[in-house]
């Protein structure tokens, strides 16, 4: 019930990953014989599943480490590039620390950054967005959906603004990509981030969408040595982990995924309804619209960390998301909506999951009322 942290590799997607770790080694940056070219092909045939699944041209994708390091790619990139043209920078109070650290940074390098308020249901405000706008913005940066509540931001809306004002839009998409129908042209999207592990792929490997079209995005690398990726991520490919990622972003389009999703969906709702029994329990970001298998649940008068110590040895759930978590500290996501301490204190995400069991609905539904009366 931890899914937003990471998922499991699907076995199809470790089956295909398995043969680039001994038998097809190459490197692709080999050109000159058969190990290299088989490797080379491996990557162009996962780039093309990813490109189909966000609706991009192949040459759009660059690879990395995953979703942390697209976000540093894309926002660095883009202020070390045009900031002789202007250095101000949108974003949102409620984004990953990838993008909020990342922003920090770059103030003590110069730059100005607008931090967007939420409302309590953790919706951005499309006017104050559009207020905030000046002749130095150059970037826009408000992810697609939340990790801690799930709520889905109008991606649309921004990008129409964005392009309109000739301003890049990055999009932090890692909860999205793989749980929701996501098209970077239809959106308007400029730059996207995205990370294998949250779609039942790998860890250590992501990818940044890059628009080369119109708009030509231009940015700064942010790695040096060898000039690969088109000069925009220099290292080795991680020929395994593309691997994997082309893979589960393929399975992602098929009817199978498509049919748990609208599963998980229905035990959402079920768990909720199952919960929302218990005396002061509320949902957080309940009216807005949310990825399909995301809980942010707040129990009354009770301490999160309390729950998650008596639960924890039957289900693993979450305070906050894993970075929060890491940190042991209050929700920075809960605490711009402005809810109540109280309600931050008794709030945890549940996150859903494809190897979930309809007979475990109930289970939960019980085992989790029982804990929270019991700390009532």
């Amino acid at each position: 019930m931890d899914y937003n942290a990471t998922t499991p590799c699907a076995p199809e997607v470790l089956e295909a990953m398995l043969p680039y770790f001994s038998e097809k080694f190459g490197n692709p940056a080999s050109r000159t014989h058969a190990k290299g070219w088989q490797a080379d092909e491996a990557v162009k045939q996962a780039t093309e599943h990813l490109a189909q699944l966000i609706n991009c041209a192949p040459a759009e994708i660059v690879y990395t480490s995953g979703a942390t390091e697209s976000c540093n790619l894309a926002i660095k990139g883009v202020y070390e590039r045009l900031k002789p043209y202007g250095n101000h920078i949108i974003t949102c109070s409620t984004e990953h620390k990838a993008v909020l650290d990342t922003c920090a940074h770059l103030e003590q390098q110069g730059a100005t950054v607008t931090y967007l308020d939420v409302d309590e249901q953790g919706q951005v405000s499309l006017e104050a967005m559009s207020a905030a706008i000046t002749e130095q913005t150059i970037l826009i940066a408000l992810m697609y959906a939340n990790n801690e509540t799930g709520v889905v931001h109008p991606v649309v809306e921004i990008g129409k603004i964005a392009r309109a004002r000739k301003i890049y839009f990055f999009c932090d998409a890692t909860q999205a990509v793989g749980k929701i129908p996501v098209d970077v042209q239809s959106d308007y999207i400029d730059l996207l981030a995205l990370s294998a592990h949250k779609f039942y792929g790998p860890k250590g490997v992501g990818a940044l969408y890059i628009n080369r079209r119109s708009p030509r995005v231009q940015l700064v690398a942010q790695t040096d040595g060898g000039g690969h990726q088109n000069g925009f991520r220099s290292g080795t490919l991680n020929v395994p982990g593309i691997v994997g990622l082309g893979k589960a972003a393929m399975r992602c389009k098929t009817e199978e995924c498509q049919n748990e999703l609208m599963q998980i969906d229905e035990w959402r709702d079920e768990i909720e309804a199952g919960l929302l029994t218990l005396p002061g329990t509320l949902i957080n970001g309940a009216a807005a619209k949310r990825l399909p298998n995301v809980i942010n649940i707040a129990f009354g008068g009770i301490k999160a960390e309390r729950l998650v110590s008596v639960l924890n040895d039957e289900f693993a759930f979450s305070v906050g998301s894993a970075c929060t978590s890491a940190q042991q500290k209050a929700s920075h996501v809960l605490q711009a909506m402005h809810l109540d301490p109280k309600v931050i204190e008794g709030s945890v995400r549940i996150s859903l999951g494809r190897l979930l069991t309809a007979a475990e609905i109930p289970v939960i539904i019980n085992r989790f009322k029982q804990a929270v009366a019991a700390l009532q």
